[in-house]
């Protein structure tokens, strides 16, 4: 598993996003509060349940995520690779923040259970997979929700663009999904995809016919079938 250094969240995401992560803090919280929303209302949590629903988030980052629900009244927890990271979390965020990897942290936790499990862009990073389902069914609660955020192959670059998916296709993802793949995983453990969406939409990316349709018709289509480079998705646990 990639080591993340302490320059990461000044460094490396600067290089891909033009700012810092702590210089993206504010729409990092919008897109926080954004998917909390999403996911509250795909869940049908009442708000006065909140305060009695507890959450992890794997690779939770400085944890602005996390804030943003606690602020809500959710019990939160988290999970993060990076010093960095989680000494932010803890100190300057007063978070629920464990140091370490996935597998490695969640060993220790026999009876803990959560009413809901987080990971955005996180997933495809695990080169164990398996156990990292086994592990992500093993925690979740009946009735429970399951929110991830993944790459896509199933989107214009895969489709249209074979090679050039291939060739910038990161080393560091071990795992690819598609919106299909990965509702078969998720029947596997009983989960029941309830939403499910691109997460952006980009046309111009897409040479096929897809591409040739005016913007509201492909992002209609983009809505109805998922299809996007990158997806989010919200499954239930019967």
């Amino acid at each position: 598993m990639r080591e993340y250094k302490a320059t990461y969240f000044l460094e490396e995401y600067k290089a891909q996003y033009n700012k810092t992560y702590f210089e993206d803090e504010a729409n990092l919280r919008s897109l926080a509060c954004r998917r909390l929303n999403i996911f509250l209302k795909t869940m049908g949590w009442k708000q006065s349940q909140w305060n009695h629903k507890s959450i992890l988030e794997i690779g939770s980052a400085t944890g602005f995520f996390l804030d943003e629900a606690k602020k809500i009244g959710l019990q939160t927890q988290g999970i993060e690779l990076s010093e960095e990271g989680v000494k932010y979390a803890r100190e300057a965020l007063n978070l629920n923040v464990q140091l370490g990897d996935f597998l490695g942290t969640t060993k220790s936790w026999q009876d803990q259970k959560f009413d809901a499990i987080f990971a955005f862009f996180t997933l495809e990073h695990m080169p164990e997979i398996e156990p990292v389902w086994e592990n992500l069914n093993r925690l979740l609660q009946p009735k429970g929700g399951l929110f991830l955020a993944l790459p896509s192959f199933y989107g214009p670059v895969f489709y249209t663009q074979p090679l050039e998916w291939f060739r910038t296709h990161p080393q560091d993802h071990f795992y690819d999904y598609s919106p299909n793949s990965i509702k078969n995983v998720l029947n596997h453990y009983h989960m029941e995809v309830k939403y499910s969406k691109p997460l952006s939409y980009h046309p111009k990316r897409d040479l096929g016919w897809r591409g040739k349709l005016p913007k509201i018709g492909y992002r209609w289509l983009a809505d109805r079938t998922c299809y996007g480079d990158t997806f989010q998705i919200i499954a239930k646990k019967k």
